[in-house]
C-alpha cells in the first residue's frame, strides 16, 4: 500500500526540517523579512513593516543591531515565533456587512483604539537619538499602548510627558527588595496604571549571536554612552537613580509575586508565562494579567513559539484575567490569529524598532499604520467587523 502524506502533514514535516537544518542553525541573524529590495526614501514609502528591516540594519552599528535582532543559542526560537503563524489558516466568511470596522479593545477598564501594543524594548537610544521619546510620540499620535522598559534610556516621567499619559511599565525586578520598593514607588507615583514583571530572564541567557556581533563592532561606544543598552555617560540608566543597577535576581519565587501585589495598587501582569501550569499559579497568586512571551526568542532556546503556547494559557485562566501575547508578529493577519486564539491584545517589538532605527517617530507611526490597515482588511475578509467577532472559529491549524 502506498504511503499517503496529507498536505498539512507535508507542511509540518517541511517546517520541522527547516528548524533542524544546519544552514538555518548556523545563520547569524540574516535579514529575516521579505522587505523591499530598494531603499526607502521616507517612512511613508513602506508597504509592509518588514520594509524597514533593511534600512534599520544599515543604519545601526553591528553591536546595536545584534542586541535587537538576535535571539539566543542558534536563534531558532526567534525564527520559530514567526514561522508558527504560517501554520495557522484563516477561515474567511462572506456576505457579512463589514462596511464599518471597530478595532477597539478594553483592558483594565481602559479602551484602546486597536489591540496592538508596543512591547518594552530596552536602550532605545541605541537605535535613535530620541529613543523612547520618539516612540512615545508615535504611540500618542496613533493612540496606542506603550510599555516602557526598566532599562529605558529616558525616565518614566519624561516618557509620560511625550506620551501625554503615563505608560504601562515593564519591571526588571531589582536584586534587593529595598531597591524594588523604591523603584515601584517611583513608577506608581508617575501614574503608571499597570506594571508587567518580566520573569523569563531570572535564570540568565546565552546571547551568542549578539556577542559575536558586539566583538565585530569597531565603534567606540563611550563616545555616546557607557552602558551596553545606551545609558548615560555616567553609566547609570535613569530608572536606577538612587538604587543599585542590579536586577533579575535568580532567587525570585512566587512569594515575590505576593509581595509585589501588596506593595502596589497598579495592575500587576507577569510577562514571560508560556505554559498552563505557570498560568494557573499566576491566577492563584492574584496576578491581574499575563503576557505570553518568550522575550522574542531572547530568553531560552525552547523552540516553542508563543502563538502555540497561547491557547493553553488562555484555557488555564479562563475568562478571569486578560491574556496578552507577543513574539513573531509581522502582519495584521498574525494579530488576527492571536486574537482568534484568545489574546486580548498583541504586542510588537522588533518591527517598531526597525521603524525607529530607520526614520525615528515617522517610522514607528508607519509600522503601526500598516499593521492597523492589514488587521482591518483581514477582519473584513473574515466577516469580523469588531474585535469581539474574532473567535476560535475564525482560524484553523494547518
Amino acid at each position: 500500500m502506498a504511503l499517503v502524506i496529507r498536505p498539512a502533514e507535508s507542511r509540518r514535516r517541511f517546517l520541522r526540517f527547516l528548524a533542524a537544518s544546519p544552514l538555518l542553525a548556523h545563520s547569524r541573524v540574516p535579514l529575516l523579512g521579505q522587505g523591499s529590495a530598494t531603499a526607502l526614501a521616507a517612512a511613508k514609502d513602506a508597504i509592509s513593516v518588514m520594509d524597514f528591516e533593511e534600512p534599520a540594519h544599515k543604519a545601526l552599528p553591528p553591536a546595536h543591531w545584534g542586541y535587537m535582532a538576535s535571539g539566543v543559542d542558534d536563534d531558532l526560537t526567534l525564527k520559530a515565533n514567526m514561522a508558527a503563524f504560517k501554520r495557522i489558516q484563516l477561515r474567511p466568511r462572506r456576505l457579512v456587512d463589514v462596511s464599518q470596522t471597530d478595532l477597539s479593545t478594553e483592558i483594565f477598564g481602559a479602551v484602546w483604539e486597536t489591540p496592538i501594543f508596543l512591547c518594552p524594548v530596552g536602550g532605545q537610544k541605541m537605535f535613535h537619538p530620541q529613543g523612547e521619546l520618539a516612540v512615545a510620540r508615535a504611540a500618542r499620535a496613533q493612540k496606542s499602548l506603550q510599555i516602557l522598559s526598566t532599562v529605558t534610556t529616558y525616565s518614566v516621567e519624561d516618557v509620560s510627558q511625550a506620551l501625554g499619559r503615563p505608560p504601562w511599565y515593564q519591571l526588571y525586578i531589582p536584586a534587593t527588595w529595598d531597591a524594588t520598593e523604591k523603584l515601584v514607588k517611583r513608577v506608581e507615583d508617575a501614574g503608571c496604571p499597570a506594571m508587567a514583571w518580566t520573569i523569563d530572564l531570572l535564570a540568565g541567557r546565552n546571547s551568542e549571536t549578539f556577542e559575536r556581533l558586539r566583538r565585530s563592532d569597531s565603534g567606540n561606544c563611550v563616545e555616546c554612552h557607557t552602558t551596553m543598552r545606551g545609558g548615560r555617560r555616567d553609566g547609570e540608566l535613569p530608572m536606577f537613580d538612587g538604587i543599585p543597577q542590579s536586577y533579575n535576581p535568580p532567587n525570585a519565587t512566587w512569594d515575590w509575586v505576593d509581595r509585589l501585589k501588596k506593595l502596589t495598587k497598579m495592575k500587576l501582569l507577569l510577562k514571560g508565562i508560556d505554559n498552563a501550569a505557570d498560568a494557573r499559579l499566576a491566577r492563584e497568586h492574584g496576578v491581574d494579567g499575563i503576557i505570553v512571551s518568550n522575550h522574542g526568542g531572547r530568553a531560552a532556546e525552547t523552540l516553542r513559539p508563543t502563538i502555540e503556547s497561547l491557547p493553553e494559557v488562555v484555557e488555564a485562566v479562563g475568562n478571569q484575567i486578560p491574556v496578552l501575547v507577543d513574539g513573531g508578529v509581522r502582519r495584521g493577519t498574525d494579530i488576527f490569529k492571536a486574537l482568534a486564539l484568545g489574546a486580548r491584545a498583541v504586542g510588537i517589538g522588533r518591527p517598531y524598532i526597525y521603524g525607529l532605527s530607520a526614520f525615528g517617530q515617522d517610522g514607528v507611526e508607519r509600522v503601526i499604520e500598516i499593521l492597523r490597515s492589514e488587521l482591518t482588511l483581514v477582519m473584513r475578509q473574515c466577516g469580523a467587523p469588531r474585535i469581539k467577532d474574532i473567535t476560535r472559529a475564525s482560524v484553523m491549524l494547518a
